[in-house]
């Protein structure tokens, strides 16, 4: 049966203070049987504007609450949902998140949670859940999410035969949820507003609900061959730097900053590489629909209780 979902949780974040020094273990939510304290809401904060590399403040502290308490939350569903199923830990999976968020110096990593008193075992914890989720959805889906290999094989014959270059962009994004009350005209003013004031990798670090928030949004360079149309149309019609309008999807809003793009000769291009970035793009389009489908669901199911 649907449990009604206590939203004016969300209130508690007028009155919640997390000073930068002294801070009690308190338990602040609960999600079902999966508790959510003030350590671990600290810790998430401070966590995001150390590695973003911003001045811990208290003022920067408090615009990060909501979006730390939203993450935690989803990160409870998660683990929720994951114990009903055996899910291994895929340790290959996470030192790899770990060494792209690292720059591939995970020990300088640990020593700057140690240098800043953060716990990085709860950074830890929440990337093993992430990689645990997405085999999870993958799995639970994989007859949706699986390619069709001999569609893609035809796509790059058309493009080897009828192209001799391609484009290829290396972008950036912020993905924000919105409620269905929201008001979604001034979400779009309010993360417009700190765009201007804090530069879109910082926006993206802070407030983007996408796992490429880690990488300031960064999603590397992507072939027009391996972007939905939709977004290859928005792409297009951008210059180097441009930030794209709003691109509305079901549960969330989307904003692109196009950081470069190149073109690249087609008889200098790797083809399996291609065909594997094309399959790979697909997967995490539908990976990422179904994700926040599952979710969604499973937070109209739970209880989400104010301590």
């Amino acid at each position: 049966m649907k449990i009604k979902i206590l939203t004016i949780a969300f209130l508690y974040l007028n009155f919640l203070c997390i000073s930068t020094n002294a801070i009690t273990n308190k338990i602040v939510l609960k999600v079902e049987n999966e508790i959510i304290t003030n350590y671990e809401v600290k810790n998430k904060i401070l966590t995001s504007l150390v590695l973003a590399g911003d001045e811990i403040t208290q003022e920067n502290i408090n615009k990060l609450k909501k979006q730390a308490l939203e993450s935690l939350i989803q990160n409870k569903l998660k683990i929720i949902e994951l114990k009903k199923y055996k899910i291994n830990k895929n340790n290959s999976q996470i030192n790899s998140y770990l060494n792209l968020v690292s720059e591939n110096d995970i020990t300088k990593l640990q020593n700057k949670f140690e240098n800043n008193n953060l716990d990085y075992n709860l950074f830890l914890e929440e990337v093993e859940i992430q990689t645990m989720w997405q085999n999870f959805i993958y799995l639970f889906y994989k007859e949706k999410i699986e390619i069709n290999e001999n569609s893609v094989d035809e796509e790059l014959k058309k493009i080897i035969e009828n192209e001799n270059k391609i484009q290829e962009f290396n972008i950036s994004e912020i993905e924000i949820m919105i409620e269905e009350s929201a008001n979604i005209d001034q979400i779009i003013l309010d993360l417009n507003e700190k765009i201007k004031k804090e530069g879109f990798e910082i926006t993206a670090l802070k407030y983007s609900i996408s796992s490429s928030a880690n990488n300031k949004g960064n999603l590397g360079w992507i072939s027009s061959k391996a972007l939905s149309r939709e977004i290859f149309n928005v792409l297009k019609t951008m210059d180097i730097g441009q930030i794209s309008y709003p691109i509305k999807r079901q549960n969330s809003i989307l904003f692109l900053k196009l950081d470069d793009v190149r073109t690249v000769k087609v008889q200098n291009l790797n083809i399996d590489e291609l065909k594997k970035k094309i399959i790979e793009q697909k997967k995490n389009e539908m990976f990422n629909l179904y994700s926040k489908s599952h979710l969604s669901k499973l937070r109209n199911t739970v209880l989400i209780e104010y301590k």
